[in-house]
């Protein structure tokens, strides 16, 4: 059928996160849905991260063969550039989205198409490749289901594995009911909204688009650079039919996604289903090297993708959020996430290692970086829980920290005036030892009028106003001690009166 192209919706735009997670806090449907999703995935992942007697040794050797293909990514690179074009496949280099969309709209273009199939890619909605095609006049279509109901619906993902995991089931059915039609077979009449009647629709929708494309597009999971063969992993088995129908098969892999050799994927293959899916395996596990004739794509592109990843491995706390396999643990166990959901981080890598990734690759050390990628490192309470959940040990904490010190230091992140006077005050107070003394003078008298009744334990808004009155909206503000250990000491003579 014959349908206009149209032109996704973006996070261009977005508010600051305190702005944007205001609002969606008020969202009780989605922090409800939120819950209820991020809650099951945890427990299963738990259930089968604890079948593994040898899990922290599988995340450090995860870690250290990360932190090993970082060291030497150049060599790497080449490698699998020599492997994949011995393999009959195409290597092109993109420094940027505008570099890696053109490139990818000339091969449809080349090959006279309207339309490509897409496998679920992190990297391709980095780069907004969908809406580059739509200007190109070629429609895109995504086959994961989440990114189905995500396409459908006009909206925007806020999950790394699970897009739409801000619907329920009433919600999408009443998206495919609505948009279906309007771009192939419609969903079937009295549609439930039972999750494998959901799920028999977008089958039925989709069977089309695979039987009739000539071209697909797909990220990578993995690329091993001894061999130049890509792997992907997925849970519906829609990839498989984009990795194996179409004529032509165009890959978007960011550079930090190589491994070097085969045994090196057995580690990941045991951490990233059962960190992001809860799973022991992946129902499928798709690998491809280069071109076979007579069997699946005749022509092979890998984009190798840089896009500001270059400049995050120039930073050496920093880097370490190049690791990242995009299994989403540390969201599913984010306190902040799991209330704000993904939309209010504004980019398509939310939850905490969106609040570090983001940044990065969008460049925090530049002078006109805006304020909502400047509040990314803001959105986090440093509980820790991300860096416990994650496979490959990145110290999410510690880098947030690190890049609140950038934005700090550049006079480039949220400014509150109220606390600048706060710390200068405590600044002053310590710089010298009379001066800490004075302090507790002070706050000793302030003691003695507590025990008169003047002041209390009790809110301080009740009676007072100005800048303390938030702090102490859930807070009770403890009477001062009337003496402080210094003056007992002295008074004492180091303690020893009885």
């Amino acid at each position: 059928m014959t349908t206009s192209v149209r032109r996704e919706p973006t996070f261009v735009g977005m508010p600051p996160f305190p702005e944007a997670a205001h609002a969606e806090l008020a969202n009780d449907v989605q922090r409800a849905n939120l819950r209820a999703a991020t809650h099951t995935i945890r427990a299963k992942r738990d259930a089968v991260v604890a079948e593994v007697p040898d899990w922290e040794l599988l995340r450090r050797a995860g870690e250290a063969i990360k932190d090993d293909v970082l060291a030497g990514l150049p060599g790497y690179l080449e490698r699998l550039e020599v492997a994949v074009r011995a393999a009959g496949g195409v290597v092109h280099w993109a420094r940027d989205a505008a570099e890696a969309n053109t490139i990818v709209v000339a091969i449809a273009r080349a090959k006279g198409v309207d339309e490509v199939v897409k496998v679920k890619s992190m990297a391709t909605e980095e780069i907004e490749l969908n809406n580059a095609l739509a200007r190109a006049g070629i429609h895109a279509w995504e086959t994961d289901l989440a990114q189905l109901i995500v396409q459908l619906g006009e909206d925007l993902p806020s999950h790394i594995l699970v897009p739409a995991i801000h619907r329920n089931r009433a919600e999408i059915r009443e998206i495919f009911v609505r948009e279906m039609g309007r771009f192939g077979r419609p969903a079937p009449e009295r549609l439930s909204d039972e999750p494998g009647a959901l799920a028999a629709a977008a089958r039925r929708h989709l069977r089309e688009k695979f039987l009739r494309a000539k071209v697909a597009v797909s990220g990578g999971n993995f690329a091993i650079a001894d061999t130049g063969t890509v792997c992907v992993v997925e849970s519906e088995g829609n990839g498989r039919m984009c990795l194996t129908l179409p004529e032509t098969l165009i890959t978007v892999l960011g550079v930090e996604k190589l491994l070097p050799t085969w045994s090196d994927l057995e580690v990941f293959l045991q951490l990233l289903p059962r960190s992001a899916t809860g799973e022991r395996m992946n129902p499928y596990t798709s690998m491809w090297t280069g071109v076979t004739p007579g069997d699946g794509p005749q022509e092979f592109h890998l984009i190798l993708l840089d896009n500001g990843r270059s400049d995050v491995l120039a930073d050496p706390v920093g880097r370490q959020a190049l690791r990242c396999i995009r299994c989403s643990a540390c969201l599913n166990v984010c306190p902040v996430y799991e209330r704000t959901g993904g939309h209010a981080y504004g980019s398509v890598y939310p939850g905490p290692i969106g609040a570090i990734l983001t940044p990065q690759l969008r460049g925090i050390a530049a002078h006109r970086v805006d304020a909502q990628t400047a509040s990314l490192p803001f959105a986090s309470s440093l509980c820790g829980a991300c860096f416990d959940a994650c496979p490959v040990r990145i110290d999410i904490p510690e880098v947030l920290v690190h890049l609140r010190a950038q934005l700090v230091d550049g006079e480039r992140g949220p400014r509150d005036r109220a606390e600048e006077v706060g710390m200068k005050a405590v600044r002053w107070a310590f710089e010298k030892p009379w001066r800490i003394g004075f302090a507790q003078h002070v706050a000793g008298v302030g003691g003695r009028f507590a025990r008169h009744g003047v002041i209390g334990r009790v809110p301080l808004p009740k009676r007072f106003t100005g800048p303390v009155s938030a702090w102490f909206a859930d807070r009770d503000a403890p009477a001062p001690p009337a003496e402080s250990f210094r003056s007992w000491y002295k008074r004492t003579d180091g303690g020893q009166e009885e």
